[in-house]
Parts: C-alpha cells; structure tokens; sequence
C-alpha cells in the first residue's frame, strides 16, 4: 500500500467533510439539491481554469470515462446533501461508508469480508435507533449516495488511469455541473444578490472540488479501489469530529457504538493482506 496514497485519501476526506459541515447553512436558501449544483460550478469553473485541457486530443475512452465519472459524483453528492440536510452529519458518513466497504468486500471476496460488512450493518442499525436523530429519508439518502460513492471509486480510478494531471477532474467535474445545471441556475438571482453566500459556495468548492476530489484521483493513482475504499473508513469518524466542532452535533452512546462498528469493519478488511493488491497503472 502506498503511504503517499493514503495521506491524499486523508486529505481529500478532510477536506470534503469540513466542507460539507461549511456548506450547510447555505441549505436553508438555496436547498441541497442547488447547492450542490453551484458547488460543482464553482470548483468546475476553477479546475478548468487552471488545467486548461486539450479537448482536442482527447481518445474516446477518455471521454467516456470523464462522463462516466461526472455523473456518478452528481449523483452521490446531490444525495449526500439530501442525506445532511436531515440528519446529523457523522450518522450520514458512516451510512454512506457503505457503498465504498461493499467496494473493498466484493473486491477481497473472502467470508472473512463479508463478516466485516455485517459488522459494519450492525453499527448502522445502531445509529439507526430512535432518538439517534437518523430519519428514514435521510437514512436512504445517505444509502443511495454510498451506492454512488462505491461507484465514484472505479469510475475516479479509470479517469485517474485514461488522463494525466488534473484535466480529466475538471472535465468530469464539468459533466457535474451540467447535470445539475437546471437547480443552480434557478437561484441565480439569490446568489448573485447575497455575495456572502456566494462566498461560502465558492470556499465550498475550492475545498471539495479543486482540492478534495483532486486529492483522492492522485490517491486513486496509486491505490488498487478495493484498498482505496476501506481506507475510506475514517471519514465517519472525521465527519464526527467536524460535525461536533463546527456544527455542535452531539453523538450519543448508541451512536458512537455504531460509529465503531463501521470503522472497525473498515480497518478489518484493510489490514488483512491476504490477498495482493493490484495497483492501478497511471
């Protein structure tokens, strides 16, 4: 495993949390689903900005790749937003981790897996209990967008593959903001005539988008998707931490068991090595 790998994982969920716990206040204007939608327009409109790519001399797979890649991050992040908007940010993670645990299960394929991901179950079951503050809706939203996160770990891992640098982020991110164009632009109005909310989005996208999602392609270089998505298993418990220090969200002690469920499963199947990685190639 790559430690260079795993330090750009850790900085790109940091700097993705912290931004999904800054982002929040922007909800109660725009929603989540615009938000979302100015956040990829932003951190697009940045990426392309600086890298500049030679769409010309793009090969079709490289295409489909980048496409591939904006759709499924759209898709995970309008759900995500969905997810927070009601229930308590480090409740939405940890659900969420399911998608890039299933990731590392199915790619190790051992019983051994499987009993981590059932343990990982559990401990959404457990955060799941009544007074957790985790609603049905927000529970769902937060599966769906960990279907879209299992997926964004291949679909990151071929662009990182197909494309040098960080032109095929931008592009992909691009793909990004036009799915979800229609939302941003009907509140065009609100936020060109607040410029502090248009602050806070732009600081959102610089911190999601240029530098998180850049982060994790430079770890997804480097790192085979199966171990990619377990190492992935301290963002719940990041997302706890930023979400009790800047949003004041307290976890109770069923929470907190849940939350260890999920990162013990993850760290399980991380460090059995019994079966060898596949780097992918750059």
């Amino acid at each position: 495993m790559s430690l260079v790998g795993a330090g750009f994982i850790i900085l790109g969920a940091t700097s993705i949390q912290w931004s999904a716990a800054l982002v929040q206040p922007a909800f109660a204007d725009l929603g989540p689903v615009a938000t979302s939608g100015w956040r990829f327009l932003l951190g697009a409109a940045i990426l392309m900005a600086i890298t500049r790519p030679r769409l010309r001399q793009w090969r079709r797979d490289q295409w489909r790749a980048a496409i591939v890649l904006g759709v499924t991050v759209a898709f995970m992040n309008v759900c995500f937003y969905q997810s927070i908007a009601r229930i308590p940010l480090g409740s939405a993670v940890t659900i969420e981790f399911l998608g890039p645990l299933s990731v590392a299960v199915f790619g190790r394929r051992s019983w051994r897996h499987v009993s981590f991901a059932f343990l990982a179950a559990a401990g959404v079951v457990l955060l799941s209990h009544p007074g957790g503050g985790v609603t049905l809706v927000g529970a769902m939203f937060g599966l769906l967008s960990g279907l879209g996160w299992g997926g964004y770990v291949f679909a990151a891992a071929r662009v990182g593959g197909a494309t040098s640098g960080f032109g095929g982020l931008a592009v992909s991110m691009s793909v990004s903001a036009l799915v979800t164009l229609p939302w941003a632009l009907s509140k065009v109005v609100l936020v060109v005539h607040h410029p502090s909310l248009g602050g806070r989005l732009l600081l959102v996208g610089l911190m999601s988008i240029v530098l998180g999602f850049a982060a994790e392609l430079q770890a997804l270089r480097r790192l085979s998707p199966a171990v990619a998505g377990v190492l992935m298993s301290l963002d719940p418990a990041l997302a706890f931490v930023i979400g009790a220090l800047i949003l004041h969200q307290r976890a109770t002690s069923w929470v907190l068991m849940g939350l260890v469920c999920v990162v013990v499963a993850g760290a399980g199947v991380t460090m059995d090595r019994t079966a060898p990685e596949e780097v992918v190639p750059q």
